[in-house]
């Protein structure tokens, strides 16, 4: 389920959670709705109130954190590939053909990452064979110089961590919240917008004023399910720095 569908349910339940509140405000006994009911509500609302506000900044900041360090991590598998490209470029014209297999290994890496073309992904932790084949192509260089043995050296580093890196983007591409906890989030929501209108007759500032509080609530929601799936939706972080890294190639 999309981001949207996600944060648009969760502002249709709150509020139906302010029609719930103006429902039980004009069916129950009117000493049901008496003071102390009033001040016994209000302090178990705070409560819920407070609990969701902390899950929800809680959520946003580890959201943010995340979104933050793919980012980190897409950029950094950009350097290294521009880095490894420039190493096998100094060690001479026997590289050339790993650089070539560099640059067509990298269009299908960005889609199996992006999702943009169907049925290329095959699994976050199988291994790419194009992308293999540049690893193994510089381990079997035989370099005649102690300049080209330093060179490989670099380039079998950069290489094993350009690996890491790819690995962990795809481990980390989909930072999903669990279904069960956004209902009971929700829940929390519909309680406290339900209790909004319980004491307070409904009139039409009353319930715009509401209604944007929940709008309000579901745009976090949104927020977070956005900022958790870095490589589709509104907020997506771009590809075309990490396909034209080897662009001058």
């Amino acid at each position: 389920m999309s981001a949207l569908i996600s944060a648009g349910i969760i502002f249709i339940l709150t509020l139906g959670g302010i029609w719930l509140g103006t429902l039980l405000r004009r069916t129950l006994p009117k000493h049901h709705l008496n003071e102390h009911a009033k001040d016994v509500v209000r302090l178990g609302v705070g409560l819920i109130a407070t609990i969701a506000a902390l899950v929800l900044g809680l959520l946003i900041g580890a959201a943010k954190g995340s979104f933050d360090t793919q980012s980190t991590q897409l950029k950094q598998i950009t350097a290294d590939l521009i880095l490894l490209d420039n190493i096998l470029a100094q060690y001479g014209p026997e590289a050339l053909p790993i650089r070539e297999h560099m640059r067509s290994a990298v269009g299908p890496f960005s889609d199996r990452l992006w999702h943009e073309k169907e049925g290329t992904i095959s699994g976050p932790f199988e291994s790419d064979a194009a992308e293999e084949q540049v690893y193994l192509d510089i381990q079997k260089l035989s370099p005649h110089s102690e300049v080209q043995r330093s060179l490989q050296s670099r380039a079998v580093q950069v290489s094993n961590e350009l690996a890491q890196l790819r690995f962990m983007l795809f481990v980390e591409s989909d930072n999903l919240i669990p279904t069960p906890f956004l209902a009971i989030l929700a829940f929390w929501l519909v309680i406290v917008f339900a209790s909004y209108s319980l004491f307070s007759p409904l009139n039409l500032t009353l319930f715009t004023c509401l209604s944007l509080f929940a709008f309000s609530a579901a745009s976090a929601i949104f927020l977070i399910l956005e900022l958790g799936r870095p490589f589709t939706g509104l907020m997506m972080l771009s590809s075309a720095p990490l396909r034209n890294a080897l662009g001058t190639l």
